[in-house]
């Protein structure tokens, strides 16, 4: 059954600390996700 966007699981990005949501991509590894895009990814040393 489909779920509002509203009701799917939020984080805040380590990086640039805004929330995003879950993704169909995370179903597996969801728990180990820390980063909202591949840009923060890329960027985790420049924390500021």
């Amino acid at each position: 059954m489909a779920r509002k966007k509203t009701d799917l699981p939020v984080k805040i990005c380590r990086v640039c600390q805004r929330p995003f949501r879950w993704r169909k991509k995370w179903e597996k590894n969801w728990e180990e996700v820390r980063y909202c895009s591949e840009r923060c990814r890329r960027n985790k040393n420049q924390l500021t």
